[in-house]
């Protein structure tokens, strides 16, 4: 097994934060800062490569500015690479291979076959994220004026009085959730199937904000009703992709939002899931 496991100590006297692996170029130019201004260089092993800079520790800080700072770096370093060398393979933030050069090499070296196979399965695609975000009230309207049932509980809510009314609020409560539970969910499996056309994998993100990507995340609140998707497809098919969010958007009471390119990072595989990577 390889030396090049991931570092379990926050201090260590020599290792390497990984920031991707890619298939190195030899005419491709590559000078970036990484974390801290780090200096970024790439290890290579055939036709391989691992994006890193020289640490002796990992990133570890309370202060959520420090982290952000430090995630942009990170990114940065991964988009800095794409551009130089194609679809990376990212590695999550604050992965360090305790070792030199040397042992980023062997790592390489000894994870080939896995590496090789994940860079060809990402090549010419990149990740893109979308939210559709209808207004909760806008579609409680619409649910009360399709469903009998809870049409027939928002009248008797708004005609009783403060004891009855309570009851039949609770009631209209748990019709609503549950109306909006089920178009939530017929609306995102109705998204998917159009994206299907253009995006080669689709991949439904939970309810609540991610952080994994900063400069993507949501501030969704109770006022809307949210599905989000990470995508991977080509780069030429982010104009057809767009065009059919365009046509969701046109809906009223809907916002979309699309970012993007990005690196794979939801569709790459974890460091631990490689031979060679763990103890």
């Amino acid at each position: 097994m390889s030396d090049a496991a991931p570092a379990s100590d926050t201090e260590f006297e020599d290792g390497r934060y990984l920031y991707c692996v890619v298939r190195v170029d030899d005419d491709a130019e590559f000078d970036v800062e990484g974390i801290e201004d780090e200096p970024v260089h790439v290890v290579t092993d055939g036709a391989l490569g691992a994006v890193v800079h020289r640490c002796d520790s990992l990133y570890d800080s309370d202060d959520p500015t420090t982290l952000k700072r430090w995630l942009l770096a990170h990114q940065r370093v991964i988009d800095a690479a794409a551009d130089a060398f194609g679809t990376p393979l990212p590695v999550r933030f604050d992965t360090v291979l305790t070792g030199d050069d040397g042992v980023v090499r062997n790592w390489l070296r000894e994870s080939d076959a896995e590496l090789r196979d994940a860079l060809d399965e990402l090549a010419g695609l990149r990740e893109y994220r979308i939210e559709v975000r209808r207004d909760y009230d806008a579609l409680a309207d619409r649910l009360a004026e399709t469903d009998d049932r809870l049409g027939e509980l928002r009248t008797r809510k708004e005609e009783s009085g403060e004891g009855t009314g309570f009851l039949v609020g609770k009631q209209y409560e748990q019709r609503l959730d549950d109306l909006v539970r089920d178009h939530r969910e017929t609306e995102a499996e109705d998204i998917a199937e159009r994206l299907a056309r253009y995006a080669d994998r689709i991949r439904r993100l939970g309810e609540n904000r991610s952080a994994s990507l900063v400069g993507a995340e949501s501030d969704d609140d109770d006022s809307t009703v949210s599905v989000r998707f990470a995508i991977l497809a080509p780069l030429d098919r982010e104009d057809d992709v767009g065009a059919i969010l365009d046509d969701i958007a046109a809906e009223d009471g809907v916002e979309v939002r699309f970012s993007g390119p990005w690196p794979p990072y939801t569709f790459a595989p974890e460091l631990d899931d490689l031979e060679g990577a763990s103890p």
